[in-house]
């Protein structure tokens, strides 16, 4: 399985062209669509994108995701 941020991104790519395709529903947005799909299919070893994202939700779901450092977390140097 690939690693919490590709899963991250084929996720988002697939909602945000999810989305576009069914805005717009042009040739080019099926293709795309389903350019994403088949590779989150891929990705989690799955054969349909229902299995795809649930996959992928519970291997980030596993995963704690990488937070950004907060104020405490900085060190200054000079």
């Amino acid at each position: 399985m690939a690693n919490p941020a590709t899963l991250r991104n084929l996720v988002t790519r697939y909602e945000t062209l999810r989305s576009t395709h069914a805005r717009l529903g042009t040739p080019e947005s099926r293709r795309q669509l389903e350019d994403v799909s088949y590779t989150l299919c891929v990705t989690t070893g799955t054969r349909a994108v229902p299995d795809a994202l649930a996959a992928a939700a519970a291997r980030l779901h596993a995963v704690p995701s990488a937070a950004s450092p907060g104020p405490a977390d900085v060190q200054l140097t000079a």
